[in-house]
């Protein structure tokens, strides 16, 4: 509301200049003349009137003068000196006694009143409007900072429980975070039966958790459950160009907050003012992130055992926050947000596929197995863009097909179907994504295989998909080395079948090499190196040291050679893998390129020597091309418009 009365103001402001603009060009809309023009019109009468002032003559021609026809008013004026031109009034009488037609007036001096008072009347109109609009509303902060006082209110949202609507019910896949706030909940409720046994709840509750694991829903849920208002503000929010107004603004939300109690702070991204402080180059000189850090942990020291209001605050980066913020007495209460596990995807995939109308052949329970890693956010934008692919293709419904492959979609990319391929780089990448598709199928402790692509999705030529069995929080050595084999599998088909390598294995080299690196620097499971960690510890990259490495040069150089030991024995097995199935990898390739797209199912068949009874991608495009061709009418005679039988057909997908 208050942004359309703004509006208004503006029009009103801009309507007022125009008009002002107007009335000081009204006098540039009659057309100069000069000394010796005027007297030609005035000596044959063609002066229709004249207005003599102090300075000028204004006046107007008779109609269809000729030389006039540009001027459609025949409105003029004529700068005139009297005092150095005595003669003009004589010219111009005895002018008028030769044509009595001409009539002609001299103005009166006008008032300083009547010459400026339209001109101070609008230009003091726009000045008020500016200033009741603008300079006022900044003019309404508190603590006599003038007009920008207004920097140092917060920019903090209120929601009541009108506004958030959302509940536990809404929350899932966190069943233990939801445990943990229950008591909080309780106490915005009920405060009189904490304080009843001299019990103080948590003044700071610190959510932790990877982007989009649903912190900010968990906290507005908690806001909902308890039933008080919900101050929600991101921790950018306080940071200005001015010194001082993030302290400014803080102090002003908690004044508000402990005003609307019980109520809930809600500090979004916190790690944008809560970073460790003298981590940084400045110098000495002033901080703002600091002072406004500062800011808040005053004002949580300043909280009373009475006061109801609880902070929440949400990050994803916990390193980097600033000790005296974690402490008791301020954020005292860490909970841990995690990735749902096949449990949690299920019931979030629940909730948002009942807001959507999906088909009965929906399996949920294969859909949360498949998308491990996922959060709550990548499932909720996974169901929203099945829908939209179902609604363009005119369906009643959403069907497995259309959430697999927004699955897809939201992990690797959109497919390009489109995309013109060569041949050989077709080819190639069908024996790439063939050896993959082995080697997962074949090592016992890979991940199962999914399916298998030669389509482009986003960045790859490719895909080969795993369907993980159960959600993995930790790797055990045989993993790994069987993930690093399905990396090399690809690249090894290709050498051997196709007699050359390309850069497509970019992102497999790098993913093999990532894990070989972790194994040996982080988790010990190198019989060379012990038991003992490499990498550099979180708090030394925080702090941006420079000092260098935490071993010898010797030990660098054992730390290369064992990486390069791993991936060796890994190549070698790999390879004897790929030529004891040549013939099996060449089946799988050779399939690819018929169909494109294989399941597990096509896959395992082949292995097993059975023929696939699919449709091929040529044969689709035969039966497009021949239902356009019917869908074609016959020529007009005479008009000799030919039409090609092909037209109109969709591209071969993949090539």
């Amino acid at each position: 509301m208050r942004f359309g009365r703004n509006v208004v103001a503006w029009v009103v402001v801009g309507a007022l200049a125009v008009l002002l603009m107007s009335v000081m060009l009204k006098g540039t809309q009659r057309q100069e003349m000069k000394q010796s023009e005027f007297w030609r019109y005035a000596n044959n009468g063609q002066i229709k009137s004249l207005l003599i002032k102090s300075d000028r003559v204004e006046g107007e021609l008779v109609a269809n003068v000729p030389g006039r026809e540009k001027d459609a008013q025949g409105k003029f004026f004529m700068p005139v000196n009297f005092e150095a031109d005595r003669t003009f009034m004589e010219r111009w009488e005895k002018a008028v006694a030769e044509h009595p037609s001409m009539e002609w007036s001299v103005a009166q001096a006008p008032g300083i009143l009547e010459q400026y008072g339209l001109t101070i009347i609008l230009w003091g109109g726009v000045f008020a409007l500016m200033w009741f609009f603008f300079f006022r509303k900044l003019g309404q902060a508190g603590g006599g900072a003038g007009f920008l006082g207004n920097f140092g209110r917060s920019r903090h949202r209120v929601l009541t429980k009108e506004h958030t609507n959302i509940t536990f019910k809404d929350v899932a896949g966190i069943d233990e975070a939801k445990d943990e706030v229950a008591e909080i909940i309780e106490f915005l409720r009920n405060p009189r039966r904490f304080q009843r046994l001299g019990g103080r709840i948590p003044r700071g509750v610190l959510l932790v958790g990877e982007p989009g694991c649903g912190k900010t829903l968990l906290a507005k849920a908690i806001a909902g459950e308890a039933e008080v208002p919900f101050f929600s503000i991101s921790g950018s929010d306080f940071v200005e160009m001015f010194v001082g107004v993030g302290a400014s603004r803080v102090r002003d939300l908690f004044r508000s907050a402990k005003e609307s109690s019980p109520c809930i702070i809600f500090l979004d991204e916190i790690d944008a003012v809560g970073r460790k402080r003298g981590a940084g180059f400045n110098g000495g000189g002033h901080d703002e992130r600091e002072q406004t850090l500062n800011a808040i942990l005053v004002e949580m020291d300043g909280f009373d055992t009475n006061d109801q209001v609880i902070v929440i605050a949400a990050t994803n980066r916990m390193d980097v926050l600033d000790p005296a913020l974690t402490r008791p007495g301020r954020f005292d209460r860490q909970i841990n947000v995690p990735l749902p596990d096949i449990k949690g995807r299920l019931e979030i995939l629940g909730i948002y596929a009942a807001k959507v109308k999906c088909s009965p052949t929906v399996d949920l329970q294969r859909l949360a197995r498949g998308t491990p890693m996922f959060s709550g956010a990548d499932l909720a934008a996974m169901i929203n863009e099945a829908a939209i692919a179902a609604t363009m293709e005119n369906k009643e419904s959403i069907e497995q097909a259309d959430l697999e492959e927004a699955r897809d979609k939201v992990r690797w990319g959109r497919a390009r179907k489109s995309r013109a391929i060569d041949e050989r780089e077709k080819e190639m990448t069908a024996y790439h994504e063939a050896g993959h598709a082995l080697a997962q199928m074949i090592l016992p402790d890979a991940d199962p295989l999914h399916k298998v692509s030669i389509i482009p999705r986003g960045q790859s030529g490719g895909s080969t998909f795993s369907l993980p069995e159960k959600d993995r929080y930790m790797y055990t050595r045989k993993w790994c080395e069987a993930y690093i084999r399905v990396c090399m599998a690809g690249r090894i088909a290709e050498e051997i079948f196709c007699g050359d390598i390309d850069s497509g294995a970019s992102a497999d080299i790098s993913q093999a090499t990532e894990v070989v690196r972790e194994m040996i620097m982080e988790w010990g499971m190198s019989d060379k190196l012990a038991f003992v960690r490499y990498a550099p510890s979180p708090m030394r990259q925080a702090m941006l040291d420079l000092a260098g490495k935490e071993y010898s040069e010797k030990t660098a150089e054992q730390i290369d050679n064992e990486i390069r030991q791993i991936m060796e024995t890994a190549y070698q097995d790999t390879r004897l893998l790929i030529e004891k199935n040549r013939d099996k990898v060449q089946a799988i390739a050779q399939a690819l390129l018929r169909y494109e797209t294989l399941d597990v199912g096509d896959v395992e068949k082949i292995v097993r020597g059975e023929p696939l009874d699919k449709t091929s991608v040529n044969e689709l495009l035969d039966k497009e091309r021949a239902k356009n061709a019917a869908a074609v009418p016959p020529k007009t005679p005479g008009i000799g418009v030919e039409h090609s039988p092909g037209t109109g057909a969709i591209p071969a997908t993949g090539a």
